[in-house]
């Protein structure tokens, strides 16, 4: 085969990788504009509600994030985990849960959502 054949799908794969990755920087670029001061407010509310917990927090883009939430201010959670700490923005966040447990109160291995 020729390698002009190759070149406009070589070119494609490029178009489309790059447009991936500036997906993500502008989806959290409109959640910032679109988020109100209430909302935020609310949202760091419902985050104090989980302080000393061991939870589970999910952002838009697909990453969870674990660990016992020991503060919750101006808009950030601070989680730590295995004595490290992780601020994380609460604007990202979607959702938020207590670790799953099993009947016999142990945590589950395998958490699948």
């Amino acid at each position: 085969m020729k390698l002009y054949y190759f070149i406009p799908i070589l070119v494609l794969f490029i178009v489309l990788f790059i447009q991936r990755r500036n997906q993500h920087a502008l989806i959290a670029r409109r959640i910032i504009q679109n988020r109100k001061t209430e909302e935020k407010a609310r949202m760091e509310l419902l985050a104090k509600k989980f302080i000393d917990k061991e939870c589970l927090l999910y952002s838009f883009d697909g990453h969870q994030y674990e660990g016992t939430v020991k503060e919750v201010d101006g808009g950030a959670a601070l989680i730590e985990k295995d004595g490290k700490e992780e601020a994380i923005n609460l604007d990202f966040i979607v959702r938020i849960r207590e670790y799953p447990r099993d009947k016999k109160g142990k945590k589950k291995s395998v958490v699948l959502d």
